[in-house]
């Protein structure tokens, strides 16, 4: 039974997560809220394992609550579910854009859901803050890398990689 809710909560999630992984969060933290899968804290490092390890985050990010839900073969079949949608969707998309040349309804289309998109992305991003920013240190850190990130442009892994140093050596 685990797997059947795995593949349908997933396969939901990958339905309406347009505009990449970052936009599952919203999702999966209202599945936090509704089964006992993983709790917010737990969230928290499942995004930080998904944004570490190579691939899409929400894929990434389904094949862990899989895994940690249903064992490997939760991990497949949710990973699944999440993909599937996408995988529908954009076959009936190319053949639209291929047999329409690049409508302008399609065009359109896609103009309008960008502000959805943002407002989710948005949203994960103030639910992940609300979450992680807990104390002083952890404002003044994130205010530190946001700061260099705009400065130095440098590899994501980079930041990442002296957030955990960091966390280490502060042992947050």
């Amino acid at each position: 039974m685990i797997y059947v809710l795995l593949f349908w909560e997933f396969c939901k999630i990958g339905l309406m997560a347009i505009g990449g992984g970052m936009v599952t969060i919203p999702f999966l933290l209202e599945l936090s809220d509704k089964y006992d899968w993983y709790s917010r804290d737990d969230l928290l490092n499942m995004i930080a394992i998904s944004e570490s390890t190579p691939g899409p985050i929400g894929v990434n990010m389904a094949t862990y609550v899989g895994y940690v839900t249903g064992g490997l073969g939760g991990g497949i079949i949710a990973t699944a579910g999440l993909v599937l949608p996408s995988v529908i969707i954009i076959i009936m998309v190319a053949k639209y854009l291929y047999s329409k040349d690049k409508s302008s309804l399609m065009q359109r289309l896609l103009l309008g859901v960008r502000p959805a998109v943002a407002a989710l992305i948005l949203y994960a991003g103030w639910e992940l803050a609300q979450l992680s920013l807990i104390n002083y240190l952890s404002i003044v850190i994130a205010l530190i890398m946001l700061g260099l990130m705009q400065l130095l442009k440098w590899h994501p892994i980079v930041y990442i990689c002296m957030a955990a140093v960091i966390g280490i050596v502060f042992e947050l």
